[in-house]
C-alpha cells in the first residue's frame, strides 16, 4: 500500500463515520508512512483535473473575489515552487513566510512542502525587533514578506534572499515573476514523513514564545483529527477567522479542510465588523465556520436571527467557549457551537464533534488517534488534573520537539507522557471541562479555582466585554480572585458599575469563589489576541502587603452595603 493510499484510507473513515464518534474513535489508526509529500503525493493527485473550489479570496464585500480550483491550485504552486528553487531554496532550507490573506501565501506554503523546505509562518503584526527575533532564532535564509512589511527587515544585517509580493521594491525579488515559471515541477528526491516541514513560535501567553517543529505527517496527516472535530466533507466552504503566522490558520484554513477537498474561504476586511461578517455568511452560503470566542462574543450582540445562515457545522478554539454565548447563538439559529481543544503543539486533541450531544461547559471527548491522560505532579492518573498524552500510543499530530530546545522537549515530554500544562476535569460521560492553564489555577482559603469558570460568569453580565481573573495578595485567605475588565460599549467604568458587579458575581458564584476585587482595565495581550494572564499575576504580586487602590480599582469591603 501507498504512503498515498494510507493516507486516504484513514481519511475515508473519518468521512464515513462523520456522526459515528464510537465507530470512528474504536477503528481509527493513524496510517504509518513512511516516504510521504502532503503536497505533492495527496494534494496535486486529487486536483488532477479537478475543477472543484479549493480557495475563494473575498476582498470586496460587493463582489464575488478570487475563486481557485483544485487544479488551478495545483499548477500555480508548482510554478510557485520552480520559481523558489531558482531564487535558491532547496531541500531543508528555512524560509520565514509572512504574508497576509492573500493568494499567495497558499501557492508559497505547497511550494515549500514540494521543494522539502522548512516554512515558518509569522504573522504581518510582528515589529522590527520581532521580525529581527524570528529570523535569528528560527535562522531563516530567505523571506517572503508583503511588501508592505518589507520596511521591517531593513535593519537586518543578516544574510538573507528577500522576495517581496505586491509593489516592487528595490533589493527584493518579485514573486510577481513566479507565474511565469514552468507549471511541471519535478522533485530533487524523497520526502521522509518526518522530515521537518513547519517551526511555529507558540503565542507566549505564559512563557517566551517557544519553536514548535512540525513534520510532513504531524500537521498535514495530523489534522485528519482537525478534519473529523469540524465534521467537514467534500464541497463545503469553510471560513475560519483566523490571521495567517499562527497554528489555528494552518489547522483550518489550510490542512483541515484541504483533507477533506472542501474549498478555503477567506473574507478580507480592514476591521472585523460583526455585521458586516454575518452578511458575508448569508451571501456566500459559508457552510461551516470556525471562530475564536472573542469573535463570538462581538457576533452574539447582533441579531443574529436577522441573519439566514446556510451553516451545518460552527466550532469555536484557541480559548474554550462561554455556555452563555453558546445558548444565544443556539436559541438564534438552531446549531450548536462545538467546543475543540489543541495547541501549537498538536492538531485538535478534545472536541465535541458532529451528531454528539454537547453538554455545557465540556470541550468534549478525546478525538480518533488520540489517547488522553489526566495526571497529578507525580505522573498519577487523577480525576482533575494536567491534560497529557502517553507517547507509548503516540499520536501523528504531536510535534516533534521544541527545535534548538532539548531541555524545553525534554520536560514536556517526561516519563512517557507529553505534558500540555493545561488542567482539565473528567466528567463520569467521559467529556472533558477545561479548568485553567496549569500556571492560571490558583488557591484562595485552600480552595482550587479555575480563572477561566470565574470569567465565563462574568463575561455573563451585559456590561462586561472580557474579563481575566489572577490571585491578588489577602492576609487572610493568601489570594482573592480579582478581575480585569473591559467594558462594552455604552456602559460606564466607575463605582456603580463595580457595585452592580460585585453583586452580579455574589448572585451568580459560590462564596468562596466570587470575586472579591475589580479592576477596569485594557487586559494585555499576545500578538494572536490571547489573554496573558502572567502579566496581570506579576502586577498583583509585584505591589505592596497593604497596597492603596489602583486607578479604577475597587474591592467588595468598599460596597458594605453588599454585605
Amino acid at each position: 500500500m501507498t504512503a498515498a493510499k494510507a493516507f486516504l484510507d484513514a481519511r475515508d473513515l473519518l468521512v464515513r463515520h462523520r456522526t459515528d464518534y464510537e465507530r470512528a474513535y474504536r477503528e481509527f489508526a493513524w496510517p504509518a508512512l513512511d516516504e510521504f509529500n502532503w503536497a505533492l503525493d495527496y494534494f496535486d493527485a486529487i486536483a488532477r483535473d479537478n475543477d472543484n473550489p479549493a480557495l475563494w479570496i473575498v476582498d470586496d464585500p460587493s463582489s464575488d473575489g478570487l475563486r481557485l480550483s483544485y487544479a488551478q491550485m495545483s499548477e500555480r504552486s508548482s510554478r510557485m515552487a520552480n520559481f523558489l528553487r531558482g531564487a535558491g531554496v532547496g531541500r531543508g532550507d528555512r524560509v520565514l513566510l509572512m504574508l497576509p490573506n492573500r493568494v499567495e501565501l497558499w501557492d508559497v506554503m505547497l511550494a515549500a512542502m514540494k521543494l522539502g523546505a522548512i516554512v515558518l509562518p509569522a504573522t504581518t503584526q510582528l515589529s522590527a525587533d520581532d521580525v529581527r527575533d524570528r529570523v535569528q532564532i528560527g535562522g531563516a535564509k530567505f523571506v517572503v514578506v508583503d511588501s508592505a512589511e518589507s520596511g521591517k527587515f531593513d535593519a537586518l544585517d543578516v544574510p538573507l534572499t528577500r522576495l517581496s509580493v505586491g509593489a516592487p521594491r528595490d533589493g527584493w525579488i518579485d514573486v510577481a515573476a513566479a507565474y511565469e515559471a514552468s507549471p511541471h515541477f519535478t522533485p530533487d528526491g524523497v520526502t521522509h514523513a518526518s522530515d521537518p516541514l513547519l517551526l511555529y513560535f507558540t503565542s507566549g501567553t505564559t512563557s517566551k514564545p517557544k519553536l514548535v517543529e512540525h513534520t510532513h505527517q504531524s500537521y498535514p496527516v495530523g489534522h485528519l483529527s482537525t478534519m473529523y472535530w469540524i465534521g467537514l466533507q467534500p464541497g463545503d466552504i469553510h471560513w475560519n477567522i483566523s490571521s495567517p503566522g499562527w497554528a489555528k490558520h494552518a489547522w483550518s484554513c489550510f490542512f483541515a479542510p484541504w483533507n477533506a477537498q472542501a474549498c478555503v474561504f477567506v473574507f478580507n476586511v480592514p476591521r472585523f465588523v460583526p455585521q458586516d461578517t454575518l452578511a458575508a455568511l448569508v451571501r456566500f452560503n459559508v457552510t461551516t465556520l470556525c471562530a475564536p470566542p472573542t469573535v463570538w462574543r462581538m457576533l452574539v450582540q447582533e441579531r443574529l436571527g436577522d441573519y439566514p445562515v446556510k451553516l451545518r457545522e460552527i466550532v469555536g478554539a484557541g480559548e474554550p467557549l462561554n455556555p452563555e454565548v453558546i445558548e444565544r447563538v443556539r436559541h438564534a439559529w438552531g446549531i450548536t457551537i462545538r467546543d475543540g481543544y489543541g495547541q501549537t503543539e498538536t492538531t485538535c486533541q478534545i472536541g465535541n464533534s458532529p451528531g454528539q450531544p454537547v453538554v455545557p461547559g465540556s470541550m468534549g471527548r478525546p478525538l480518533p488517534g488520540y489517547r488522553v491522560e489526566l495526571l497529578d505532579a507525580d505522573d498519577q492518573p487523577v480525576g482533575e488534573g494536567e491534560i497529557a498524552l502517553p507517547l507509548v500510543e503516540r499520536p501523528l499530530g504531536l510535534m516533534s520537539g521544541y527545535a534548538n530546545n532539548a531541555n524545553a522537549t525534554a520536560q514536556s515530554m517526561r516519563n512517557g507522557f507529553y505534558r500540555t500544562s493545561d488542567v482539565a476535569l473528567r466528567r463520569d460521560d467521559g467529556s472533558y471541562v477545561y479548568v485553567g492553564r496549569s500556571d492560571d489555577v490558583f488557591k484562595s482559603s485552600d480552595y482550587r479555582l479555575s480563572p477561566f469558570e470565574l470569567e465565563s460568569v462574568l463575561i455573563e453580565h451585559e456590561a462586561i466585554g472580557e474579563a481575566a481573573v489572577v490571585p491578588s495578595a489577602d492576609a487572610l485567605r493568601l489570594s482573592v480572585p480579582k478581575a480585569f475588565v473591559t467594558v462594552r460599549h455604552g456602559y460606564e467604568a466607575g463605582p456603580e458599575l463595580a457595585r452592580a458587579v460585585f453583586a452580579f458575581s455574589r448572585e451568580k458564584l459560590a462564596p468562596y469563589k466570587r470575586i472579591r476585587r475589580l479592576q477596569f482595565s485594557e487586559l494585555p495581550k499576545t500578538i494572536s489576541g490571547k489573554i496573558r494572564r502572567v502579566e496581570l499575576r506579576r502586577r498583583e504580586m509585584e505591589r505592596a502587603a497593604e497596597p492603596a487602590r489602583l486607578p479604577d480599582e475597587y474591592w467588595e469591603e468598599d460596597f458594605p452595603e453588599l454585605r
